[in-house]
């Protein structure tokens, strides 16, 4: 019964809506973390090594994260998609919302449009870096993947760092709206506080695109 009840949820749209919100969340969280270990590219090359090392070194634990991961961006991605693909085929309420534009904003009508933007620059990104030129350094002893150097090679063509900063605006897009949209679905959206919410969000966003795209031009200009 429970297991039923459970289904039936998620097949609503207010469930896959909620489900929508709840790995959108979820990977702007990933993104802090990400930007942050990303960050230590600026303190050494040796520094960053070691962060990355770390992660490899966690063994079938990393492979769970990942899978984790991909799991939560696929259900995120593919729930998104089948959510806009409804809303263009339904008459009645929401397309005249859209045609007086009411409740939009550029951000909001462009969400499936940048959604594909950074599907596409996932899988570029995890095919030049994750997957690029296996370099090898030596730290204190040990010998580990010299990520730092590949990070560099992959930046110093000006069109993979101009590719970077537009992946990342229109990531920065992608959230400005999709932060505040999330706790909206999740009902969280008090008049008293949604306002600071939406402030949050934008800043969020101004925060992780600028990190993002300011780590790529430091790396190109190094």
């Amino acid at each position: 019964m429970a297991t039923s009840a459970f289904t039936h949820y998620f097949r609503s749209s207010i469930g896959r809506k909620q489900l929508v919100a709840i790995t959108g969340l979820a990977l702007c969280g990933f993104l802090v973390g990400h930007l942050t270990g990303n960050f230590l590219l600026m303190v050494s090359s040796d520094a960053f090594n070691i962060y990355a090392h770390k992660l490899i070194s966690l063994g079938a634990l990393l492979y769970v994260i990942e899978a984790g991961l991909a799991t939560v961006f696929l259900v995120h991605l593919g729930l998104a998609m089948k959510l806009n693909m409804e809303n263009m085929q339904s008459k009645g309420k929401y397309q005249q919302k859209t045609k007086t534009g009411r409740g939009t904003t550029f951000a909001s009508q462009t969400m499936p449009y940048t959604g594909v933007v950074l599907l596409v620059f996932l899988i570029l990104h995890l095919i030049s870096l994750k997957f690029g030129t296996h370099y090898e350094t030596t730290v204190d002893g040990v010998v580990m993947r010299d990520l730092y150097r590949t990070t560099l090679e992959y930046f110093r063509s000006p069109i993979a760092t101009a590719w970077y900063v537009i992946a990342m605006a229109t990531a920065a897009l992608h959230t400005s709206h999709g932060f505040a949209s999330a706790f909206q679905t999740m009902g969280w959206n008090h008049g008293k506080y949604f306002k600071n919410v939406k402030r949050l969000g934008l800043i969020y966003a101004i925060v992780v695109g600028a990190g993002f795209a300011g780590l790529s031009i430091w790396c190109h200009l190094k």
